[in-house]
């Protein structure tokens, strides 16, 4: 448990040691560990094989976007909304499809990332801009305070993910959390034992979705443009093989993928056009010789009530 203040320590005064390069990287893998963790709520712990969780992000992005930029809507007040909206969205498209398994259910959300793209691309309702993207969001207000540097938005970043961290690790050890984990061991025996197996699927789905929107809202507001190839499908491979690399299940692991899939491949920029080939050969063997992942989840243990005195063994 020391390693978690070591950690949180040492990524506060990072700040304070690094340039404004390295300090944007940084803030490139919060997002990203955010948005993956987000995700290993649905893939990690409900067992379901999503690869569409840009689309939630877009959602949020866009609905930020539109507001602020339209109606003059503060930022930060927007996060919540979006969250919501994009909430609302990933419950309207995951209940037609929540009965499908494995690569069935993995397809069809592909879809869905391809078709929310191409409608961005379109500018559906006239209010998405396009191909151009959304140009001019405010930067945000805390407290009165501007957020507008690099070193100002690693603490928004970081601090949101200091509270992802705290909540998920609330719900995994939640009801709510050993359910979702007993569907993604054995969905029929869960069924079985009482386990509304629909319901919970939704809500994993739904609250993996509302804090990618909100993941949206600061990345809208760190960028001030947004555009369609931001939320493409290659996002959403990538924040699938971060849970996959890092350990679908486990929070650690989940941001030792960022680490390694968003910082990692900037030191070797010298390299770049083969980066795609040794991450794709890394994939492989990781799949071959560690398929559960660097940093899987361990064992579970629950406390069982004691029996009452004189009662039946």
């Amino acid at each position: 448990m020391a390693a978690i203040p070591a950690f949180a320590l040492v990524m506060a005064a990072c700040p304070f040691f690094l340039n404004a390069y390295w300090i944007e990287l940084l803030n490139n893998v919060g997002l990203y560990a955010i948005l993956g963790l987000s995700l290993n709520i649905i893939l990690g712990h409900a067992g379901l094989f999503h690869m569409g969780h840009a689309a939630f992000y877009a959602v949020g992005a866009y609905a930020t976007a539109i507001l602020n930029t339209m109606y003059g809507v503060p930022v930060l007040w927007l996060m919540p909304l979006a969250g919501l909206l994009a909430g609302a969205f990933a419950l309207a498209v995951a209940r037609p499809i929540i009965h499908l398994r494995g690569d069935y259910l993995l397809i069809v959300t592909i879809g869905i990332v391809e078709i929310v793209r191409i409608a961005l691309v379109n500018n559906v309702f006239s209010i998405t801009g396009g191909a151009n993207g959304i140009f001019g969001i405010d930067r945000p207000f805390l407290f009165g305070f501007k957020i507008a540097k690099p070193m100002h938005f690693f603490y928004l970043i970081w601090g949101f993910a200091a509270a992802t961290i705290f909540l998920l690790s609330r719900l995994e050890n939640s009801r709510f959390g050993r359910a979702l984990r007993y569907i993604k061991e054995d969905e029929v025996a869960a069924e079985g034992s009482g386990i509304d197996v629909a319901r919970y699927k939704l809500a994993a789905f739904a609250i993996g979705a509302v804090w990618a929107g909100m993941t949206g809202t600061i990345y809208a507001a760190k960028m001030t443009t947004i555009a369609p190839e931001s939320f493409s499908f290659a996002e959403s491979v990538v924040l699938f093989s971060i849970v996959i690399l890092g350990g679908a299940g486990s929070i650690p692991g989940v941001l030792l993928g960022a680490f390694l899939l968003i910082g990692l491949p900037e030191f070797f920029r010298g390299l770049e056009e083969y980066r795609m080939l040794v991450f794709g050969a890394a994939m492989i063997l990781m799949m071959i010789f560690r398929n559960q992942g660097l940093l899987p989840p361990g064992p579970k243990h629950y406390d069982i009530p004691a029996r009452p005195a004189g009662g039946h063994q």
